[in-house]
């Protein structure tokens, strides 16, 4: 099946067959590669994308459900040459290390960021807490977001 979506602002559409997941079409059919395929179960996050604004595990999503609608992936957030002012804020937290984990933890940043511009650290903690990260003991994460918040 054809589907039509607009991806990052750009509209785009790729053909899929029906069980197939949003992150199968970002990263094999759009070439997109930023949201990770890791646990395919929602429970990691590194797949997290913005649908229609709302924060998904695109794993979880079928591209069929995308149809029409409205996606933001990692690669939407900044320019070329141009970062997002979360991804500044990570690569100047040290919060990068692998990076597997950091295109879903930056996508749930700006998601809270958009929601509290200016988070609790129990509002940060609750955000994150469906991402995942086996690098780090999470504390230069909660830095970056403080910084973007600032």
């Amino acid at each position: 099946m054809k589907i039509e979506l607009t991806v990052n602002g750009e509209q785009r559409e790729a053909d899929v067959w029906e069980g197939e997941s949003l992150l199968f079409a970002l990263r094999e059919k759009l070439g997109l590669p930023g949201s990770k395929n890791a646990c395919e179960q929602g429970e990691c996050g590194s797949c997290s994308v913005l649908l229609d604004g709302t924060l998904v595990c695109a794993c979880l999503v079928l591209a069929a459900q995308a149809d029409g609608h409205d996606v933001v992936t990692v690669e939407g957030l900044g320019a070329t040459g141009e970062p997002h002012p979360v991804q500044e804020a990570f690569v100047e937290a040290g919060a990068v290390q692998c990076g597997f984990c950091t295109p879903g933890l930056v996508v749930a940043t700006v998601d809270l960021l958009a929601h509290s511009p200016q988070p609790s650290e129990d509002e940060i903690r609750e955000a994150l807490s469906g991402n995942l990260c086996r690098c780090t003991g999470y504390a230069k994460i909660f830095d970056a977001v403080r910084l973007a918040a600032q």
